[in-house]
């Protein structure tokens, strides 16, 4: 599905022109409806990773612009050797080390909030070396849209994972937030909602469970096929 063709469905379907559903209202909508799924639902689409640097005697950390949650992080040495961090507060991280010039290998992290825009994690002890630093993390959902900025966040697309892999979902959910707007009939909000639901529902499964579990170390899924004996066959006839 094209962003144009979202635009006309949803246009088609509430039988209100542009004039009033602008295509910058509709965009809100959308926008809208990619956070509400990605908050609702944990698709692989939105997983990734970033490489950087720790600063020798540095201990905050610089994490992606598009990290919307951190999933873990990992302190890679100079001989490749992988170490995950393990998550504290800042109150033990500030108990662990209360002299910020105590360096050596980072063991634990905690969530940093300065007063800038950007977004920073605190390790423990102080890097002594400036070793690999991976982040594993969410980033803030694709944004579907008709043109690409790439200084924009969330990233605009032309197209998106949602609009190729799970158009229904999003269209359902836009077509809530319009009949919101437009204060339309209860009844065909319920639907639409409902509707809604039920696609979130099959795209979570999809996303946090048929494509998480491999048949070789998982097996295949079955669903157990009632199957009566001849006498139970001769008693229904």
């Amino acid at each position: 599905m094209t962003y144009a063709e979202l635009l006309t469905k949803i246009r088609d379907y509430t039988e209100v022109t542009s004039s009033v559903l602008t295509d910058s209202i509709i965009n809100g909508f959308i926008l809208d409806t990619e956070m509400k799924i990605s908050k609702e639902v944990d698709s692989n689409s939105d997983r990734r990773q970033s490489t950087s640097n720790f600063v020798a005697n540095n201990r905050y950390v610089l994490l992606p612009t598009d990290l919307m949650i951190v999933r873990s992080v990992q302190h890679v040495s100079s001989g490749n050797v992988r170490t995950f961090l393990q998550e504290r507060d800042l109150s033990f991280i500030s108990e662990y080390t209360p002299n910020d010039t105590t360096t050596g290998t980072p063991k634990y992290w905690g969530h940093w909030h300065r007063s800038n825009n950007n977004q920073y994690i605190v390790v423990a002890p102080t890097p002594a070396a400036a070793d690999t630093c991976q982040i594993n993390y969410i980033r803030v959902p694709e944004h579907f849209y008709s043109s690409t900025d790439a200084a924009a966040l969330p990233a605009q697309n032309t197209t998106t994972y949602l609009s190729q892999k799970a158009p229904d979902l999003l269209f359902y959910g836009v077509m809530c937030e319009a009949y919101a707007f437009l204060k339309g009939p209860m009844d065909m909000y319920k639907l639409y909602m409902g509707k809604y639901n039920e696609e979130r529902q099959a795209f979570a499964l999809e996303q946090m469970g048929r494509r998480r579990r491999g048949e070789y170390t998982d097996g295949v899924p079955r669903v157990p096929v009632p199957s009566p004996s001849p006498d139970e066959w001769r008693n229904l006839k």
